[in-house]
């Protein structure tokens, strides 16, 4: 029997409280209608013995104490499905924003997700290449991985979303059943218009799922968002064996909204005064990746996040360091220079790349042109900090190769470009060009076959313009003779 609730006992922020009420489960549906017949949705985000408190969608304004109706649905909140959410776009609460009407409805599913037994989990291989030379060679993404972005503000991290959404792609012989499913939550207007924008112009919205939800929008709805974004990711993956890359911007927006929430149901507070759930919570979003037996199909994804003030200590970096399998850094000093995308090479690592890469998946070659990239390019940053000291013109020859070395390569790979888009054997290319610039001595992290097969160093020097006296030309345009 439904029984509807007339009056409200409590209003506080963006929650109502009720009282006298027996039946209801947690996370249950409920709808509300106004005293002027408006109707607005919520759901039971708390019980204590008869008090429910019930998280309004919508917000809470014009809502009365006295002539407000409340009715339980006995359901939780649900995403209506079918394979037509494809090139469709919707708000954080799952309802259609992009003027083309509703969606037919194959199957309903609570947003939580669905418990997956552990057992029946395969582990993560092969990988994804999003057509970025820095991510792809030395932090790849595999398929059922979660990889997250760490950024800061003012960053580039919109536009580094933007080209993975245009470029990312599954290896031709695994089927081209692959779609992205892309959920900001908190942005603004510009920014939404520009994502929308970008995937029109690029030819690739029929391949993907937009979920926005506007800072201008109730902060239970940015709740919301990403659980909505990961239930059509679970239905397309698990029901039609799709492979699919979800992106969620910003994480921190998120925690934020988790945040107030929190403190609005007078929560005690835990550091910086997130939530002590802030962790599970944080679990329960990126556990839902992976690939399960059985099921041809999975679910990576890139979450992305803004450092407060550039601190990767802060709780919402820290924490999803811990539950996540590996981070990509962005680099503010890169950014400054205009190196896009500014990738940070030595705090970044996929610690699922090395059973994702390599002869039957990517190129033999690859995890040891990983390891000599990331040797190389950290003798650079101890040159260059020797340089800071002593001044560049005292270093030794090899050090101020190893300089040389650093510009090449900021220049060159991390530095590509927003429109380059770079299998991944031009990109492993790339890279054994630069590291023929080295001496064959310096490469000590590559077995002598592999160098005997791709070393070169004349076609290195054709490459980046190394003639007879080497000049290597800086980001700036100056340029300096050995």
């Amino acid at each position: 029997m439904n029984l509807q609730y007339i009056g409200l006992d409590e209003i506080n922020g963006p929650l109502v409280f009720l009282d006298g009420v027996k039946g209801v489960g947690f996370e249950e549906m409920v709808e509300i209608r106004l005293q002027n017949g408006g109707k607005r949705y919520g759901r039971v985000v708390q019980i204590e013995g008869e008090k429910v408190a019930i998280q309004v969608f919508e917000g809470t304004h014009d809502l009365s104490l006295t002539n407000t109706k409340t009715k339980f649905t006995g359901h939780p909140v649900e995403a209506m499905l079918s394979k037509e959410i494809l090139g469709r776009t919707f708000n954080g609460s799952g309802y259609p924003i992009d003027g083309l009407g509703d969606v037919f409805v194959d199957e309903k599913r609570d947003i939580n997700g669905i418990p997956l037994n552990p057992v029946s989990r395969i582990y993560p291989r092969d990988y994804i290449q999003t057509g970025v030379s820095s991510i792809d060679s030395l932090t790849t993404l595999i398929r059922g991985q979660k990889l997250p972005i760490f950024s800061g503000s003012g960053m580039p991290h919109n536009e580094l979303a933007v080209q993975i959404v245009k470029q990312a792609k599954i290896h031709e012989s695994k089927g081209d059943d692959f779609c992205v499913i892309f959920a900001a939550m908190g942005v603004k207007n510009d920014v939404a218009d520009y994502f929308r924008r970008s995937f029109e112009e690029a030819g690739v919205m029929s391949k993907v799922v937009m979920y926005l939800n506007l800072s201008n929008e109730p902060i239970i709805e940015r709740i919301l968002t990403p659980r909505f974004a990961l239930t059509a990711a679970e239905y397309l993956a698990y029901k039609h064996d799709m492979h699919v890359l979800v992106i969620l911007t910003d994480i921190t927006a998120y925690c934020e909204a988790l945040r107030e929430f929190s403190s609005s149901k007078g929560e005690i507070p835990g550091r910086k005064g997130y939530p002590g759930y802030l962790y599970s919570d944080l679990a329960s979003l990126y556990e839902r990746a992976g690939i399960v037996k059985k099921d041809g199909g999975s679910v990576t994804q890139i979450p992305i996040l803004t450092m407060p003030n550039d601190d990767i200590t802060h709780p919402v970096p820290d924490l999803t360091g811990y539950i996540t399998e590996g981070q990509i850094v962005l680099s503010r000093d890169l950014n400054q220079v205009g190196i896009f995308p500014p990738v940070g090479i030595l705090p970044s690592l996929s610690r699922l790349m090395k059973d994702g890469i390599g002869a039957g998946y990517t190129r033999e070659d690859h995890q040891s042109v990983a390891n000599q990239l990331f040797a190389s390019y950290a003798m650079v940053q101890d040159a260059r900090s020797l340089a800071s000291v002593i001044g560049e013109d005292e270093l030794s020859s090899i050090d101020k190769m190893y300089m040389d070395f650093g510009k090449l390569f900021e220049k060159y790979f991390i530095g590509q470009g927003f429109e380059t888009n770079r299998s991944i054997i031009d990109t492993l290319d790339l890279g054994w060009d630069l590291l023929s610039v080295l001496p064959k001595e310096e490469l000590n992290r590559i077995d002598d076959k592999l160098i005997s097969a791709y070393y070169n160093h004349e076609r290195a020097v054709e490459r980046f313009h190394i003639h007879n006296k080497p000049i290597i030309k800086t980001l700036a345009g100056d340029a300096r003779y050995e």
